[in-house]
């Protein structure tokens, strides 16, 4: 005959298993759910840990992936900790790198760390009772040589070269520094110093979080779980998205770039979007799939768009989008600059190159790409393609002005 007690516990477990399931939707990679489960059967609160490493000024979409989970944590109850890795940045994560990463320095590190704060804010509760924010050089920097040293007494060589990257490396004969072993032993160590629970990361973090549950097993503390995300495919629809591969977007991109490259994904690609950055479930991913696809991506380019700028500026975008590609008008917004401003030498007899003054507005990243883009006919003055490199402005230069487009999506009015 079961006891009053025996039935609150399996009502208990009952009802973390609920709440664990919601909580892993989506992840790829689970390890220690058992652990989870018993920990939240007993009311537990649970101490969530993400790192990030301010290797540049910006986070991206498949940052996202895992803000996202966290919060969902958080809205569940649970404390989340976000880690700066503020000293672990000095030497780089080497996952998923054929090479050792540069050495920043100290100002450039802080420089993106507050960026990453602000950037992050969009997406997790801010609240003090729901977020921990930690610098990983709290304990780093009070390291001596000798507590190095018992660190990376508790990982073996043969135990690093496990991971599949030191091992492609190895076996090809690419340098691996000794530091960069030392980084999985680095973040196990982060886990150690805050408690955590469940460490959350992308899939090719594993090796990394599976080490800092090793060292809490060794330090006496009971063992985080890790539950991995799957990683972001780019726009290219096919590797995952880096800066390095400048297949991106970035969390602080403008309302308009952010629409704009949220366009230009496969169309394949939209649904994986669908489903880990705005989190829709197998049911609602059916009903938009109804859809037509330009439809539904602009359904979410807008979606996207809105949750970092506003409504306002998701349903503008859209609007733009429609009046530059369905109905072949220009964008309401294009910015003007006067010639005169741009290149205030005197015009000579045959007009300034065009070269010269799309180079001065500050749209390009250089000479050499503008050139690239007038050699491919990507460039379009009041709509007529242009394919000389060399090709100079009308002197006199019209009252009116001319309209430029390079590519899709820039557009600027050159005026006198």
């Amino acid at each position: 005959m079961s006891t009053p007690a025996t039935i609150n516990d399996s009502a208990a477990t009952a009802a973390a298993r609920v709440e664990l399931d919601a909580l892993k939707a989506r992840a790829e990679i689970f390890h220690g759910e058992s652990e989870i489960l018993e920990r939240l059967s007993k009311g537990r609160r649970l101490r969530v840990k993400l790192g990030v490493d301010p290797t540049r000024p910006d986070l991206t979409y498949g940052h996202m992936v895992v803000l996202n989970k966290l919060r969902q944590f958080q809205d569940a109850g649970h404390k989340a900790i976000l880690i700066i890795g503020d000293f672990t940045t000095r030497i780089g994560d080497p996952s998923g790198r054929s090479s050792t990463r540069p050495v920043l320095t100290a100002e450039e590190i802080e420089a993106n760390a507050a960026t990453y704060l602000q950037q992050a804010a969009k997406i997790l509760d801010t609240n003090p009772d729901r977020l921990e924010i930690r610098r990983n050089s709290e304990w780093f920097g009070k390291m001596s040589f000798l507590d190095a040293l018992s660190l990376s007494r508790q990982m073996t060589v043969a135990r690093m070269l496990e991971r599949d990257d030191f091992a492609k490396r190895h076996a090809s004969g690419t340098p691996i520094s000794i530091i960069e072993f030392l980084y999985p032993l680095l973040q196990g160590r982060d886990s150690v110093e805050i408690q955590s629970d469940i460490e959350l990361g992308g899939s090719d973090q594993v090796f990394n979080m599976l080490v800092g549950r090793q060292l809490q097993k060794d330090a006496g503390q009971p063992e985080q779980a890790v539950l991995a995300m799957p990683l972001l495919v780019g726009l290219d629809g096919e590797r995952k998205m880096s800066k390095s591969y400048g297949n991106y977007i970035a969390l602080n991109h403008d309302a308009k770039d952010m629409f704009g490259r949220v366009m230009s994904i496969p169309d394949a690609t939209m649904w994986i979007y669908y489903r880990l950055l705005l989190e829709k479930s197998d049911a609602e991913l059916a009903e938009l799939q109804k859809l037509h696809p330009m439809e539904a991506k602009k359904h979410l380019a807008a979606t996207l768009t809105a949750r970092f700028h506003g409504e306002e500026a998701g349903a503008r975008e859209r609007e733009q989008f429609e009046k530059v590609f369905s109905r072949k008008e220009m964008r309401d917004d294009i910015p003007g600059f006067s010639l005169g401003a741009l290149l205030p030498d005197a015009m000579p007899p045959d007009g300034h190159a065009l070269v010269d003054a799309l180079a001065a507005s500050g749209f390009f990243k250089s000479k050499n790409e503008i050139r690239r883009l007038i050699g491919q006919g990507a460039v379009k003055l009041d709509g007529t393609a242009m394919n000389n490199p060399a090709h100079r402005l009308p002197s006199p230069f019209p009252a009116a002005g001319i309209t430029v487009q390079a590519g899709k999506r820039t557009f600027l009015k050159l005026l006198p």
